[in-house]
């Protein structure tokens, strides 16, 4: 049986090579279903069709209408990559305001592993809420993948979105798992 991925991305700039993340995770035997938000999504606008075919999924970057099918299978686990400061600290203070925040919002009370690995620089870390929403989503029983375990904010204007540690990412995800890697 193939376990499912929801690969979720913010408008960070990692997220510009968000298909080498699917093909990653597919190598690795993950069926992937991307959730963007909604700025994360106008980035993506003009190759969707291109995210849609990679993945076998349509991309989700808004809420479903009460009358809509749900659209992508059931999770086995969530990582939220690459996470902006804004949703950070969004998530942290409980604020889901875009399906990108309300599906790991509540797959993490509903068993779901997930994963969250934050991409921003050193002046964004530096700001109070920061370490407040860190603390708030770990109690919950999120992996927030910041610091030694996963990605040091960069200095400001430096931030390499290419070397985004994908795999670093994949890796915690799996080691959440039952059974581990």
């Amino acid at each position: 049986m193939t376990r499912v991925l929801y690969l979720i991305a913010c408008a960070a700039g990692p997220t510009q090579y968000l298909d080498q993340a699917v093909r990653l995770a597919q190598g690795r035997g993950w069926d992937v279903c991307a959730i963007l938000t909604p700025s994360a999504a106008a980035w993506w606008e003009p190759q969707m069709e291109e995210l849609e075919k990679l993945t076998g999924h349509p991309v989700r970057s808004r809420y479903k209408l009460p009358w809509e099918k749900d659209a992508l299978p059931k999770a086995d686990a969530m990582l939220v990559a690459p996470l902006s400061c804004t949703s950070l600290n969004k998530w942290g203070a409980g604020i889901a305001d875009t399906v990108a925040l309300g599906i790991p919002s509540e797959a993490v009370h509903m068993g779901v592993p997930v994963a969250a690995m934050p991409f921003f620089n050193q002046a964004q870390a530096a700001q109070p809420a920061v370490p407040r929403s860190v603390e708030a989503l770990r109690s919950q029983g999120v992996r927030v993948l910041l610091g030694e375990d996963g990605y040091e904010p960069h200095p400001p204007k430096t931030g390499n979105a290419r070397a985004f540690p994908w795999e670093r990412a994949l890796d915690a995800v799996e080691d959440m798992l039952p059974g581990g890697n």
